[in-house]
This record gives C-alpha cells, sequence and structure tokens, in this order.
C-alpha cells in the first residue's frame, strides 16, 4: 500500500515509519526537513491545500500525524484546516482511507476526565476549553463530516501520554490513565491501515490507544476488537513497586 504520512517529523512519526517500513511504501512530509531516509520525502505543509493534494497524488492511505499546540493561529491552520485539506486529499485522488491523529481531550475534557470512569471513544465529545483539544476536535468533526457526504473512511486514534518502554525513568510520579509506549503507539497504525473497512461500524470511527492500565478511567476494548491492536508493554514499571523501587 503507498501510503502518505503528513507530519513525519514529529516526536510519533518515526515510530509511525519504523512500524510500518517494508510492509508498506512511504512518502513522508513535513514542514520541517527530515534527516536522512530511505523513504520519499517531499516538504509539506498541512496547512497548505494544494500541497496536500499535490503530495497525495497516487496514494492509496493518508496517514495525519500533524499537530501544533499553542499558538491560536497556527494550530487552527494545523489541526484543523489540516484535518480539511486531508480529507479533500482523499476525495479529490479516490482515497478511501485516512488515519487521523488526536488527543484525548477530543473526547474527554476535564469535565468527563476528573469524574467519570471507564470512558470510551464514542462517549458524546466534550473537549472543554483547551485550545489543543478543541482544533483537534474540530479536525476530528471535519473529517466526520467527509465521511458522511464522500466514499472516504476516516479512522481517528487517540493519544495522550507517551512513555520509553517499560524504563521507570520518573518512578513514584502519578502515570496519568492513558498512557502507552512509543513503540505500541507506532504499532497501532499497521492494524488501522489493514483492517477491513467493510467490518467497522460507520465510516468514522476513534480509538482510544493507550497500554492497559489499572485504574479503570478509559477503555481501549474498541481498539483491541476492531484493529486487532494489542499492546505489548503494560507499563509495569511505573505503576508497580519491586525490588529496589520499594517493594511494600
Amino acid at each position: 500500500m503507498n501510503v502518505l504520512i503528513l507530519g513525519a517529523n514529529g516526536q510519533l512519526g518515526p515510530y509511525v515509519v519504523k512500524a510500518l517500513e517494508g510492509k508498506h511504501t512511504l512518502r513522508l512530509t513535513d514542514v520541517n526537513g527530515l534527516d536522512e531516509t530511505p523513504h520519499e520525502y517531499v516538504r509539506v505543509d498541512v496547512s497548505d491545500i494544494d500541497a496536500v493534494a499535490d503530495a497525495a497524488e497516487g496514494m492509496d492511505a493518508i496517514i495525519n500525524l500533524s499537530v501544533l499546540r499553542w499558538d491560536p493561529r497556527l494550530a487552527f491552520d494545523v489541526n484543523a484546516r489540516g484535518c480539511y485539506n486531508a480529507m479533500s486529499a482523499a476525495v479529490k485522488h479516490g482515497i478511501r482511507r485516512v488515519i487521523n491523529t488526536g488527543p484525548h481531550y477530543c473526547i474527554a475534557g476535564l469535565a468527563y476526565e476528573r469524574f467519570d470512569y471507564d470512558l470510551k471513544p464514542d462517549v458524546p465529545p466534550q473537549p472543554g476549553t483547551n485550545l489543543y483539544g478543541l482544533t483537534k476536535s474540530l479536525g476530528q468533526e471535519i473529517c466526520r463530516i467527509f465521511t458522511e457526504q464522500h466514499d472516504v473512511y476516516a479512522l481517528t486514534l487517540l493519544f495522550y501520554n507517551f512513555k520509553g518502554p517499560g524504563d521507570g525513568s520518573d518512578f513514584g510520579q502519578d502515570l496519568t490513565p492513558f498512557n502507552v509506549s512509543w513503540m505500541d503507539a507506532g504499532e497501532a497504525f499497521g492494524p488501522a491501515l489493514e483492517v477491513d473497512l467493510a467490518t467497522l461500524p460507520s465510516k468514522c470511527e476513534v480509538f482510544n490507544i493507550f497500554t492497559d492500565l489499572p485504574h479503570g478511567k478509559f477503555s481501549n476494548e474498541k481498539a483491541k476488537r476492531l484493529l486487532g491492536w494489542q499492546p505489548a508493554d503494560n507499563l509495569e514499571s511505573y505503576w508497580t513497586r519491586s525490588g529496589e523501587a520499594g517493594s511494600q
């Protein structure tokens, strides 16, 4: 499969590339330059609709990893307009699969996160007032509307905190109940690319991507059931005490 990756030079990008290379032909893009790579690279600003459309030509799927968090104008241009441009490019070139990404805030702002448990990705979204969550939530809504109007599927993978695989470097600190190792996060994109679209409940589906944690605050059951994704690292060293860490 020919796969376009938008925002490939971000923190998650290298793990996605590692998980997919050898199985798919990758075209990497970013507004910033990439270090030496064996894959095709094109400099693309995701807020430029023509540049995104040109980069998507000949592709079978689009993965949108682009993100900007702090500047209000740029956050809208990247997080919301970038989704519009990716979906527009998919429609223009007959690409039926777009994998979008975002933070768990898209569905669970503070009103949910503080008080509720067993939060699934299909709860009514409540992103709160966080700029990052609001602009990414708007992008997710743009994806949904495109799927209602065109023959295109949008699979959104939600993340929050990423950890090195079980290194326990911040042992003793609270572990946010939506953590995943970088490697497991990258591995989630393979199943999202390979799942039979006809088996999905709708053309717009959202998945919580985090490891198996004991908190019960969120649920990753849907990602396991529909995508067949299974985290390999439960980050146990972060939330258990053993050996010299101080067993009790």
